[in-house]
């Protein structure tokens, strides 16, 4: 699996474009909001000769989703997401306007529901589909076995976790989701998480002091 991050909007959300040697490619997490962030991924689409296949959502806070409705008009597809997420979209303009971060275009809704243990397949490339609630009761991670990959949205970072301060977070089902769900995956999965730098199951093991 090929793997190219790309730190968008003023939050430096990691959106997530991923590929295989057919050259089908997916996203997850969408999070450019500027005019360069959408040229820039589409850009690098077209330059690598890659078709894009799917768009998957951890969970839809605004800052994860802000891409989707530039995905859709331009490749024609529909985002997946938890339906449990759903409702976070009618306030991401408020919420978005607290951030002092201007977001004036209209929410793309999911084209399809993301369920616990669902195989996401694209080119060659399989992902399940675990859910992970507690920072938001959709969030969901998507692993990939054979790549030894895991992305996480915001549910765990490098030396830290989640935050659950937000609408319909919860601290304890937090922990029990990393634990039960990540924390079984083996020591060298490498952890791609919502924002900064990635890590590994088998360092989080040991270091994070959350866990």
């Amino acid at each position: 699996m090929n793997v190219k991050v790309f730190p968008f909007n003023p939050l430096q959300e990691n959106t997530y474009l991923i590929w295989d040697e057919t050259g089908e490619a997916a996203v997850i997490d969408a999070g450019m909001l500027f005019d360069k962030e959408k040229e820039r991924i589409k850009r690098f689409i077209e330059e690598n000769q890659l078709t894009l296949k799917r768009v998957i959502n951890t969970h839809l806070h605004f800052d994860h989703q802000f891409g989707n409705k530039f995905l859709h008009e331009t490749y024609g597809i529909m985002p997946d997401a938890g339906a449990e997420d759903e409702f976070l979209l009618d306030s991401a303009h408020l919420v978005a306007k607290n951030w002092g971060i201007p977001y004036s275009e209209s929410v793309q809704r999911p084209g399809n529901y993301i369920t616990d243990n669902q195989i996401i397949n694209f080119g060659n490339t399989s992902l399940i589909a675990m859910h992970t609630p507690g920072h938001s009761p959709g969030s969901f991670s998507l692993y990939c076995k054979e790549a030894g990959v895991v992305f996480v949205g915001d549910v765990l970072f490098n030396s830290s976790i989640g935050r659950t301060d937000f609408v319909k977070g919860d601290y304890a089902t937090l922990i029990k989701s990393i634990e039960e769900r990540l924390m079984t995956l083996p020591d060298e999965t490498v952890v791609y998480c919502g924002h900064g730098p990635s890590t590994t199951i088998g360092y989080e093991r040991q270091y994070n002091p959350f866990l």
